[in-house]
C-alpha cells in the first residue's frame, strides 16, 4: 500500500468534525492524528522537559489572552491584541529581559520604532542589521550580474553573523523583522535563543504575503 503523508491542508471536514478537534470526529486517509499516534505520544513527552514545559504553557495562555469576550462562548470571541503586543506580553510571562532584534536594512525605520516600543516596556534591546560585517556578495560565490547593483561592490546579507551577534549578547528571545526568504532560515538555524517572527519580507505586498493568498482565485490566479 502506498504510504500516505500528512496533508491537513486538504482535510475535507469542518472544524467541529475533525478528529484533531473532536475525539469522536472524522479523519481523511491522510490524518496524522489517527495514523501517527506514536508521534503524538513522543511530542507530549517533549512538553514534560523543563526547557519546553513552561514555554509551551505560557504560549497557550498567550494564545487565549489574544481574544476578548471568551466568557461569551467560542462563537462570540474576538481578536484583541496585535502581534507586537503579544510578543511583549509573552516575553514578560517568560521573564525575559534581553530581546534580540534581527532586521532587514529595508525595514530600518520600522526596526527603530519596534526597538523603542519594547524599550519603553522595560526590555533591554540588542538589534542587528542584515548588512552587519560589510562582506561582499562575491565571498559567497555571486558573480557581478547576480547582484542587485550589478558589477559593483555590494554587501551581502549575513544572517549567520546576525545570529552570532545576538548569541554573543546572550539574548533571551529573538525577534525577526523582515529577513529575506532563506536568510531567515539561516538565522533560525544558528540562533541559540528561542525566536519568533514579527513580520516577514514581501517586497511587492508591503510585507503582507497573505494578500496574494487571499487573491489566489482572482488577481493572483497566475500563482496556480
Amino acid at each position: 500500500m502506498t504510504h500516505q503523508f500528512s496533508d491537513c491542508a486538504r482535510c475535507p471536514f469542518s472544524i467541529s468534525e475533525r478528529l484533531c478537534r473532536n475525539p469522536n470526529g472524522k479523519a481523511p486517509d491522510f490524518c496524522p492524528t489517527r495514523d501517527l499516534s506514536q508521534l503524538t505520544e513522543a511530542s507530549l513527552k517533549v512538553y514534560k522537559k523543563d526547557e519546553y514545559a513552561e514555554f509551551a504553557r505560557q504560549a497557550s495562555i498567550q494564545e487565549a489572552e489574544g481574544y476578548a469576550d471568551r466568557e461569551l462562548g467560542y462563537a462570540r470571541v474576538r481578536p484583541a491584541k496585535t502581534r507586537i503586543e503579544e510578543i511583549a506580553e509573552f516575553a514578560q510571562k517568560m521573564h525575559y529581559r534581553r530581546l534580540g532584534l534581527a532586521f532587514c536594512i529595508g525595514l530600518r525605520r520600522e526596526a527603530k520604532t519596534v526597538a523603542e516600543i519594547y524599550s519603553a516596556r522595560g526590555f533591554e534591546m540588542v538589534s542587528v542589521i542584515c548588512k552587519t560585517g560589510c562582506s561582499d556578495k562575491e565571498l559567497i560565490g555571486l558573480s557581478g550580474d547576480q547582484k542587485i547593483v550589478q558589477y559593483e561592490p555590494e554587501a551581502m546579507c549575513n544572517p549567520v553573523l546576525q545570529a552570532l551577534v545576538l548569541n554573543e549578547a546572550e539574548t533571551d528571545f529573538n525577534i525577526l523583522l523582515g529577513l529575506c526568504v532563506g536568510h531567515d532560515s539561516l538565522f533560525l538555524k544558528k540562533a541559540e535563543a528561542p525566536c519568533t517572527v514579527l513580520a516577514v519580507k514581501d517586497r511587492v505586498l508591503g510585507h503582507n504575503p497573505l494578500a496574494a493568498v487571499y487573491n489566489a482565485d482572482s488577481y493572483y490566479r497566475s500563482l496556480k
